[in-house]
């Protein structure tokens, strides 16, 4: 039996801090929170902390005085890292990605296609498919499954993507995606054609839905929302709002993505707070709106994660988009952004140090928000008894200083 103790801290929980506190965990599983007096004194609810005694030998105590300890941040859109991407379609890739991001606090990520082949899409999902199977010491990230993105996108709204390998949503196609039984997450473009079985078939699966890359009206949308779309991909980004909608449908002007998921409350969305893609006014316009309940924070991060500036390849080693990194921002162009190149960890500086948004809210939107919208609540994205001891420990800079995952110290090097 393994034993966990981290105390003297501030204890993030969903909706409060609890200053001086301490956190039990046994065998990779949170088995107590305490106040510092209950944790350093005999009181009945320290009895609490297992079901058998326990094993000084095998406990590690982690002083958190002057820090944060914060449930692990999950990430549901997300490409690669450290010069690999998910769609390179190998495990040792999948691996080095999900390694870099553990490194930047995400402990559970969903690895995310871009717009590629079949056999290029059915290659990634078996990589990582492979990954997710394996056991032993924490040296990456968990995957939690796999965010179908691309390739079902709206030609104009490519954005970095390959143009050329958008297409509309067939059967034949994305039914065998579905049968591999790792797809969590699944983005269509609303106007397409066979959108609304797609829809359907991702809703039989238990899949959040999501529309991205997309110039949906108000009414396609609505249509989408009937058949189960509960979430829009990277706010204000690669979709339609009501001047691009005119130019489709002309006149009287009709809402677009960004006013149906403003004023449907059951819509979610995310947004990437690299400082590069949104301004904090943006930023903290979202959260204002969607709350911390229905706003995510993602990574939307590419290969060049941890990578020198220079040329990168976004989605397939050998045939993907091109893009320059300038050590901030990924461009597929001088006036096109093409993702971003920044973990989680920076997301989170960036909304406590741009915009006033508390603590609280801000790691929820990195944790226990995107694990509710994939139904994974249960086990991860919040420190609650009976959770997985998934923790990333911050500095008063919010700067990551440690990584746990299951219960175990990340053994990959920090940034």
């Amino acid at each position: 039996m393994s034993n966990l103790y981290l105390h003297g801290g501030t204890i993030v929980l969903p909706d409060r801090l609890v200053t001086d506190g301490a956190v039990a965990c046994v065998d990779g599983l949170i088995t107590g929170i305490y106040s510092h007096d209950e944790f350093n004194t005999n009181s009945p609810a320290r009895t609490n902390l297992s079901h058998s005694p326990v094993d000084n030998s095998a406990q590690v105590t982690i002083d958190l005085t002057d820090r944060y300890l914060c449930p692990g941040f999950v990430d549901l859109h997300v490409h690669g890292g450290a010069g690999a991407d998910f769609m390179d379609g190998t495990v040792d890739a999948t691996r080095i990605a999900c390694a870099a991001h553990a490194s930047h606090g995400t402990t559970t990520l969903y690895p995310t296609t871009s717009t590629g082949s079949p056999a290029q899409i059915h290659r990634m999902l078996a990589s990582c498919k492979s990954v997710m199977s394996e056991t032993g010491p924490p040296g990456h990230a968990k995957i939690g499954g796999v965010h179908l993105y691309g390739p079902y996108f709206a030609k104009e709204k490519s954005g970095c993507h390959l143009q050329s390998e958008c297409r509309d949503p067939h059967n034949s196609e994305y039914e065998s995606y579905f049968e591999t039984d790792i797809i969590r997450i699944a983005t269509c473009a609303a106007e397409l054609e066979g959108a609304a079985h797609f829809y359907q078939c991702a809703n039989q699966r238990g899949c959040l839905i999501t529309c991205g890359h997309s110039n949906a009206s108000w009414t396609e949308m609505q249509a989408a929302f009937d058949l189960g779309m509960r979430h829009v991909d990277h706010f204000w980004c690669a979709m339609s709002n009501v001047s691009s909608v005119r130019k489709q449908h002309g006149f009287p002007m009709q809402g677009s993505m960004l006013e149906f998921v403003l004023g449907q409350p059951e819509m979610s969305t995310e947004v990437i707070a690299d400082g590069q893609h949104l301004s904090p006014e943006l930023l903290r316009f979202a959260w204002q709106i969607k709350s911390s309940q229905r706003l995510c924070l993602v990574t939307d991060c590419n290969r060049a994660l941890d990578m020198p500036p220079g040329r990168y390849r976004f989605g397939a080693i050998e045939d993907g988009a091109w893009f320059e990194s300038n050590g901030e921002v990924g461009l597929a162009s001088p006036d096109a952004l093409a993702s971003s190149i920044r973990g989680m960890d920076f997301m989170v500086q960036t909304m406590l140090t741009q915009t006033d948004i508390p603590l609280v809210d801000v790691i929820r939107m990195a944790s226990l928000t995107p694990a509710q919208r994939v139904k994974a609540d249960d086990q991860i994205g919040s420190i609650e008894i009976g959770k997985l001891a998934d923790f990333v420990i911050l500095n008063q800079k919010f700067q990551i200083e440690k990584v746990f995952i299951s219960g175990q110290e990340l053994t990959a090097p920090l940034p």
